[in-house]
């Protein structure tokens, strides 16, 4: 079966491009998928644009949209482990990981499936006259062009789609080309839960061919982007012509603050989690440790030694605990920017090289690595490794601490660890970040906000901001009892 999804049709690329879908684990074949061109993306648009003005979904209810959310959620459900088993191939991630972001995007479904049948945004505005009645209404944006990431393909793409639908909106949905196999699978479940004929549109390609004319393309109202900081200005200045909306998530480099009060135990096993999880391509990882001088060495050590036990492996290999990165030009990239941290002085405690494991070669792994003794000013601090690879600095007290979590252009989320209940209460005030963990990190609900500030990003995906960015507001005036003003004689 063809690949693209376009007006409610599966169909090939135009130009009969294919790409090959390899594991990252391994680098065996796991299919060949059509690749779309500009002929496709536009074809995609256009199926949009039609469904939005012409066709049924902009105008049923919402109790019914959310129904039918609530569909794609139990059908979700039904399909997980196949979905997981797909996505762990494309990524490398494994299984059991894989299956915990299947619960988590069936739950995504559930929460906007549920507020988008609750109603209730609409408002009656006081205008001061009874012979007016004023109401502030919402209203979808129209097409919107939804362009995902490779790191949590499905994830992010619910964190998208959801809201759209639930607001009435169409879409074109463009997921990373390396990880496009749960995108399809999405598209059919859709069609089985009852989602008319061109809502939903899938094309299957890269940036600069595809992408960039979702982001270009004056009938496309909106464009909502998880990515890379560099292509998300690029977005933004390509959006900027036609004046569309847009919402950003850029990635961060976020602070992990451990106080020397700390549970020790505890934070350094969520220290682990929050930058080895998924091997470090996590947007929200936790890279950046700043440990309190009188903790830092005895805090390292047990890390570090934690760290060197971390076993590799596949998707499927049940004694794993870290996998691949995604390809080998992500883990060059990686190797790079550890070898100029160490050229900046940065002292390497452990990782810093791929496995010797024979069983590994065909993969794309790289050791956990600890780099140590960091400043503010070398490239691994400022930097996104979007790897496994923690950095660590040291503060002194409160206020260093949070100057130096916050001396960064990003500003996704973060952490702070102590027992002290003001002083976490103190430090997640003053830090800049869209979440602030205490004494945890990672753990996120569909109910909450998510979303960066400074060069993160801006807007908000979850909670009832991000079915919010899907919709534009609108007042209604209507005068019950008209007369002449005679303003003018």
């Amino acid at each position: 079966m063809p690949d693209l999804f376009i007006g409610g049709e599966w169909t090939a690329a135009v130009d009969g491009n294919v790409r090959e879908i390899r594991c990252p684990a391994d680098g065996t074949l796991v299919a060949v998928i059509d690749e779309a061109g500009p002929k496709d993306a536009a074809a995609a648009i256009a199926a949009a644009r039609d469904a939005f003005d012409s066709g049924p979904w902009p105008h049923t209810p919402a109790a019914e949209r959310g129904r039918l959310l609530l569909r794609v959620a139990d059908l979700l459900e039904r399909d997980k482990d196949v979905l997981a088993r797909a996505e762990s191939l494309d990524t490398g991630k494994r299984q059991v990981e894989s299956e915990y972001d299947m619960d988590d995007i069936a739950a995504c479904f559930r929460y906007f499936g549920n507020l988008t049948a609750s109603g209730g945004t609409d408002r009656v505005v006081d205008a001061g006259n009874p012979q007016v009645d004023s109401r502030v209404v919402h209203e979808p944006v129209g097409v919107c062009s939804l362009i995902t990431p490779w790191n949590y393909p499905l994830l992010q793409t619910a964190w998208k789609v959801a809201p759209a639908l639930g607001a009435g909106n169409t879409f074109v949905l463009k997921p990373s080309e390396l990880t496009p196999h749960t995108a399809i699978m999405l598209m059919r479940l859709l069609t089985e839960a009852g989602l008319p004929a061109g809502a939903a549109n899938l094309v299957l390609g890269t940036g600069p061919v595809v992408g960039a004319p979702l982001t270009e393309d004056p009938h496309v109202d909106m464009v909502s982007f998880t990515g890379g900081l560099v292509t998300g200005r690029r977005i933004m200045a390509a959006a900027a012509p036609t004046v569309k909306k847009v919402a950003l998530e850029l990635g961060g480099k976020n602070p992990n603050i451990v106080f020397a009060d700390v549970d020790f135990d505890a934070a350094v096993d969520h220290a682990l989690m929050a930058v080895f999880l998924h091997s470090g391509q996590v947007c929200s990882a936790g890279a950046r440790l700043l440990v309190q001088n009188t903790l830092h060495d005895r805090f390292v050590d047990e890390l570090v030694t934690r760290a060197r036990a971390i076993r590799l492996g596949g998707p499927f290999d049940p004694d794993a605990r870290a996998g691949p990165l995604i390809s080998a030009e992500h883990r060059q990239k990686v190797e790079a920017y550890v070898a100029a941290g160490l050229a900046e002085g940065a002292v390497l405690r452990c990782g810093g090289t791929r496995p010797a494991d024979p069983a590994l070669a065909g993969g794309y792994y790289y050791l956990p690595t600890v780099l140590d003794e960091c400043t503010p000013g070398m490239s691994v601090v400022r930097d996104e490794s979007f790897g496994p690879v923690l950095t660590v600095e040291r503060f002194r007290d409160e206020e260093e601490a949070v100057a130096l979590a916050n001396d960064t252009m990003y500003g996704l989320a973060g952490a702070v660890w102590s027992q002290d209940a003001g002083r976490t209460h103190r430090v997640a005030a003053r830090l800049r970040a869209g979440t602030v963990w205490i004494n945890d990190f990672h753990p996120y609900v569909p109910q909450a906000e998510w979303g960066g500030v400074k060069q993160s990003g801006f807007g908000r995906e979850l909670g009832p901001a991000g079915l919010a960015e899907y919709r534009e507001t609108k007042h209604i005036w209507r005068n019950l009892e008209p007369k002449p003003q005679r303003w003018f004689e």
